[in-house]
Order: C-alpha cells, then sequence, then structure tokens
C-alpha cells in the first residue's frame, strides 16, 4: 500500500520489499540521528496487519507459534515465529493483546499466506483471524519519545521503541504532530546496530531460528507443541546450527555497500576461495559507518577477517558458535 506520507517535502521512495513508504526524507543520518535521541516517528504502514479475537485466541495461537503466549498479560509486547514442519521460519509475528484481541504487524505482503495457514488451522476452536492492513496503519515512535499516543490506540511497547497499531485514516493527521519524520533506511540502520533479524533479509528457505539469536526472544524452550518444535529442540539439546549471525564493519573506502546475498569468503583465501556466508543487511550508520549482518558457517574463526566480494570486513559475533 501505497503510503501518503510519500507526499511529504524531500521524501524519496523505498524499493523492493519496503516500497510503498519513504527510504528517507533527504537526509539519512540526520534521521537516524533523531531516531537514536528518541525524536520524530517511522512511517511503517506497509507492514502487513493480522488481528485475532474470540475467547479461544491466546490458546489457540499458543498452539501454532514459538512463543509462550497463553498467558500473555494485557499490553504485554512479545514476538513469534511460525516455522515449518522441518523448522525452517517461515514467518515472524509482532504481538501484543489488548485484552480482547491479539494484534500482530508482519512483513509486508505475507499477510494473505499467514491468514490462509491461520485460517487451516482453526478447527473447532472460538477464533476469528482478519487482515487489518487496509485500515490500520503501523507507526513507529523510538525509543525515548515523548510523542503522546490518542486514546484507543493500541500500542506495542520495546526496548527499541513503540509500535503504534493506528487507523490508517488518522495517518497524515497523527504524524503531522508527531515530529520530524525518519524513513525506513534509518530505521533498518539501528535494527542492523542493535543486531535484530529480520525475515527475508536475514533469513533463507533454511534458517532455523538458533542461528539468528531468536531463541529465547521469540523461541520459548518450555512450551508445548508447536510445527517444527522437533528441530528447535534437537538442535538445542544435541548439537549446534550449521550456521551464525555475524555484525560486521565494512571497508569505509568503498563507495557501494555490498547487496543482500554478496558472498563471503575468508580474506587470507584465494579470490576464488570457498563460499563461507552471505551479506543479509548492509547500511551506512551515523557513527559506525557502513556496516552489516551476515550468515557464516558455524565453524568460520570468530576472529578471521573476511571479504565480502570485494569489500573487507571485521566480525563481532553476535550468535556463539
Amino acid at each position: 500500500m501505497k503510503s501518503p506520507l510519500l507526499s511529504l517535502p524531500g521524501a524519496v521512495p523505498a524499493e523492493g520489499v519496503d516500497e510503498g513508504v519513504a527510504a528517507h526524507y533527504g537526509d539519512l543520518f540526520r534521521e537516524q540521528r533523531a531516531l537514536a535521541d528518541g525524536t520524530g516517528f517511522v512511517d511503517l504502514s506497509h507492514r502487513g496487519v493480522v488481528t485475532v479475537t474470540g475467547e479461544d485466541r491466546l490458546s489457540w495461537l499458543h498452539l501454532l507459534l514459538t512463543q509462550h503466549v497463553s498467558e500473555l498479560p494485557v499490553g504485554q509486547a512479545t514476538e513469534a515465529l511460525i516455522l515449518s514442519a522441518h523448522g525452517h521460519i517461515e514467518h515472524a509475528l509482532y504481538l501484543v493483546d489488548d485484552g480482547t484481541t491479539t494484534w500482530a504487524h508482519i512483513e509486508p505482503g505475507t499477510q494473505d499466506e499467514l491468514l490462509a495457514y491461520l485460517e487451516s488451522m482453526k478447527f473447532f476452536y472460538r477464533v476469528e483471524v482478519a487482515d487489518r492492513t487496509a485500515d490500520t496503519a503501523v507507526v513507529h515512535l523510538p525509543a525515548g519519545s515523548i510523542t503522546e499516543v490518542p486514546d484507543g490506540v493500541v500500542v506495542r511497547e520495546t526496548p527499541y521503541g513503540r509500535d503504534l497499531f493506528l487507523p490508517r485514516a488518522d495517518l497524515e493527521s497523527y504524524t503531522e504532530k508527531a515530529g520530524p519524520p525518519a524513513g525506513i533506511l534509518a530505521h533498518e540502520a539501528l535494527r542492523v546496530e542493535q543486531h535484530r533479524p529480520r525475515v527475508g533479509f536475514e533469513t533463507d528457505h533454511r534458517t532455523i531460528p538458533h542461528e539468528l539469536g531468536w531463541i529465547g526472544t521469540a523461541v520459548h524452550l518450555q512450551k508445548g507443541c508447536y510445527r517444527g518444535q522437533e528441530t528447535v529442540a534437537r538442535v538445542q539439546n544435541l548439537g549446534k546450527p550449521p550456521r551464525r549471525l555475524v555484525f560486521l564493519h565494512l571497508d569505509g573506502s568503498e563507495v557501494h555497500l555490498p547487496a543482500h546475498g554478496t558472498e563471503l569468503r575468508v580474506a587470507d583465501e584465494a579470490p576464488d576461495g570457498r563460499r563461507i556466508g552471505f551479506i543479509t543487511t548492509s547500511v551506512r550508520h551515523h557513527e559506525l559507518g557502513p556496516v552489516a549482518l551476515a550468515l557464516v558457517k558455524r565453524n568460520v574463526p570468530v576472529d578471521a577477517p573476511l571479504m565480502a566480494g570485494t569489500t573487507a570486513a571485521a566480525q563481532e559475533t553476535v550468535v556463539e558458535p
């Protein structure tokens, strides 16, 4: 969905998955600094919004999700995954319950697939699922923001800020009072700094939660059965994941950032040496310079200098080998 905020001065449209909102409003680093200082907002109105209502909603979701939600307190934010039967990540849901409805925002354009799965799993449970993307826009207020939230708006509060489930009709009028806008590139830069994975960026068709550090934050290890649990338990108890998430400091002299999917190799090996991983997200950070998240093979030494294509990269460990 195309955001009306693309008409704001300086707005440059985002491309790819984030098409429909602004990549930036003319000054990427200023926008990052504003968010880091707790001012402004990010238009995330392109993200999918799904709700679940009915008296069985939490107990039912508890059976489907990787997170323990059967007794989720009203207003408490959490995140959860839906896995394939083989334990591979399919969806990430960013959840909050308001006492009558469970709200979730998800990756743009994935709501039809998610709703089809949820509908197929309703059986005799007293639940109703709905796609609320057309009438609800997600707006992010950074941590430390003192911007007021309108009465009746559902809020998902996390250490990284507040996600508002705002009536789409109120998007323009609310954001006029919410401070300077920041584009999705500023939001992504802070996400990378915080080592937070994103489905479709840090994941591929075979990613399991352990590789991205989602055990504990999105996967509860002491809850009942759910699809893919066997893989989660087996890796947790008997082995190690085949890959691990790393944070990379990139050579700042390069003009272009390595794109998603750029192959990684160990720097002291030949230019045509073995592929040991790939770039998942690369950004320009207002303080750190060019940085990235990447997936590498678990046995890559944690202190090994790497090459992302022709760009030198130094590792920081996110997920322990």
